[in-house]
């Protein structure tokens, strides 16, 4: 039932919510068509649609946590979403499935953050609800419950540094990246970790606030060996962010810096991809390799950082993989989230699609494409 995204470039669609019982309105409009690439025609959207108003849930709140915030370490159990992901077993091949992106669910309620920017790559941190325009599996949403600019969400990130032999003589310009990046985004309620990758993975600092030992573990690392770059992020998703317990609300990141050339791993391409969106999780990728053109190592890290809701980066020059660091940083502090009931939905494990956009063409979304359904409880 996946829509085309072909077929809705011609579309923009507003949003506006109206009466003081927060109910969205939708009001779809086309834009003008561009040259036709096919023969198909865009799918046909109803002028303006006024959802029945739907019965108020109450959310649960967390506890406040008390004392001094501990670093929080993986639990085998669930992040607190309404559906859940069953772990490959000791022994057991990895899911090799379709590539789908997970953004958080809990019963009817779809959560989705997102990042906005104009054609320089500059970021829009002013822009309302009625700026974008949402389907979802191709419908419009019953209802809006909340939409928030620049969210501040507690941090869970992982730096995963690629220490295979085959950056050898870039490996510095990674660690001098990483520990400024450290230094210039982890906050109190913040965690991070470490970990090198080549042939296998090295937990090099596990979840921590403290700035100090993350950076003690980024110089921890030594580079050489082959590179099992899809084995080191199916591993590092199940085992660090999967399984991660927390009691708030929090934003799991990866930020991976290789090459992209993967010349040693078991699990193929698209099950790495598809355990970090099981994972909600984020991935950021900086190429190490400042080649004019991105070969095939670059188009695996696009893949990954598109597939997840992140971004590619690729320095010109190996002293500025920081800039890319910066980018990633501001781009954390300057999101937006859309809260919002999806149409015609059904606790049945499906794939549901996700597209948004700006209204105004100048804008470019960058968001995750599409998530799971919870199943019912048997």
């Amino acid at each position: 039932m996946t829509l085309k995204i072909a077929q809705l470039l011609s579309l923009s669609l507003v949003l506006a919510v109206a009466g003081s019982n927060g109910t969205a309105k939708l009001q779809a409009q086309a834009l003008p068509a561009s040259t036709p690439t096919s023969s198909q025609s865009a799918p046909s959207v109803p002028t303006a649609v006024t959802p029945k108003a739907q019965p108020q849930t109450t959310p649960q709140t967390a506890s406040p946590q008390t004392g001094t915030p501990q670093p929080e370490t993986p639990q085998a159990t669930s992040t607190g979403a309404s559906q859940t992901t069953a772990t490959p077993k000791p022994g057991q091949a990895p899911d090799t499935g379709q590539i789908f992106v997970l953004p958080t669910v809990r019963v009817n309620l779809v959560n989705l953050v997102f990042t906005v920017t104009d054609k320089k790559g500059h970021f829009k941190k002013d822009l309302k609800r009625q700026d974008f325009g949402l389907l979802d599996n191709g419908l419009l949403p019953v209802s809006v419950t909340s939409f928030t600019q620049q969210t501040d969400l507690p941090l869970r990130i992982g730096i995963m540094l690629d220490t295979s032999s085959s950056i050898r003589t870039r490996f510095k310009f990674e660690q001098d990246a990483a520990n400024d990046f450290f230094l210039k985004i982890i906050r109190p309620a913040d965690r991070a970790f470490v970990e090198g990758f080549d042939a296998s993975v090295r937990m090099a600092q596990d979840y921590t606030a403290n700035i100090d030992l993350l950076n003690a573990g980024v110089h921890k690392l030594r580079p050489g060996g082959g590179t099992a770059l899809y084995d080191a992020l199916y591993t590092t998703c199940q085992d660090q962010m999967l399984t991660l317990r927390s009691s708030t609300d929090v934003r799991k990141v990866i930020i991976m810096v290789s090459d992209g050339d993967d010349d040693y791993s078991r699990a193929p391409e698209a099950a790495a991809i598809k355990m970090c969106q099981r994972a909600e999780t984020t991935v950021y990728t900086i190429s190490t390799d400042n080649s004019p053109t991105p070969g095939k190592g670059g188009q695996v890290l696009s893949t990954i950082a598109e597939a997840t809701g992140g971004r590619a980066f690729f320095p010109d020059r190996l002293e500025n993989v920081d800039n890319a660091f910066h980018t990633i940083e501001e781009e954390l502090r300057s999101q937006y989230a859309i809260a919002y009931r999806p149409a015609d939905f059904k606790q049945d494990g499906s794939f549901r699609t996700i597209l948004l956009r700006a209204v105004d063409p100048r804008y470019h979304v960058s968001a995750r494409t599409g998530y799971f359904a919870p199943k019912a409880t048997q």
